[in-house]
């Protein structure tokens, strides 16, 4: 049995994951959906990376699944925890000492055609409607405080990493991703179905493919 530790991506709260957090329950698995301070001003990466050991706990075997700016937190606590796996699902990908504020800019994001405006369009336009709705309710304010940081490790982390990218995603485009991960990671991503918020609307989908990865 693996325990997947999702991290949520800016302004996200944890109920996100709860499709894909019932959907390993139902395969054996065993999940930790990370509350991050993302309100607050005085948390900045350390602070994030602190609630996901603390979230975590003394569990073993244990599955990072990071989505979107959640890619910046979850390399720091691979010294800390008992990580067998990190997978990055449509997520960014920090370079040494680059501020997550800098990434768009660095990364080309500011170049490409800009996402849709409307929350809904860009993040929630393949997740049911009454899961679209719920969304929109719980979102949350992000405070600016992490952005502003240079990310502190010299290079990733001796993990086994995955990147899952999101062919449908509207905030992330699948070709501009391509390049990131290739650039950053200097690896191929695996890809499938679904939006920025694959999470919501392709639970099972998405529950196959993390259980796929532990045990392969």
């Amino acid at each position: 049995m693996a325990t997947y530790v999702l991290i949520p991506g800016a302004g996200c709260d944890p109920w996100y994951w709860n499709p894909t957090a019932a959907a390993l329950h139902a395969r054996g698995h065993e999940t930790v959906a990370v509350d991050l301070p993302c309100e607050d001003d005085s948390a900045g990466l350390a602070e994030y990376a602190d609630t996901v050991v603390e979230a975590a706990g003394d569990r073993t075997g244990l599955v990072l699944v990071a989505h979107s700016f959640g890619g910046f937190t979850a390399p720091l606590v691979c010294d800390r925890l008992p990580v067998d796996l990190v997978v990055l699902l449509t997520a960014m990908i920090p370079a040494p000492g680059e501020p997550p504020g800098d990434w768009w800019v660095n990364t080309g994001h500011d170049r490409i055609d800009r996402p849709p405006a409307d929350l809904a369009a860009a993040f929630f336009h393949d997740v049911p409607p009454d899961l679209a709705a719920e969304a929109l309710r719980r979102d949350r304010d992000q405070s600016g405080a992490p952005f502003g940081e240079p990310w502190p490790l010299t290079g990733w982390p001796d993990v086994p990493t995955r990147f899952l990218l999101c062919r449908d995603d509207r905030f992330f485009p699948p070709g501009f991703m391509r390049g990131v991960v290739r650039d950053r990671l200097g690896v191929v991503p695996d890809e499938m179905p679904g939006g920025h918020c694959v999470m919501l609307s392709r639970p099972d989908e998405l529950a196959d493919r993390l259980v796929a990865y532990s045990e392969g």
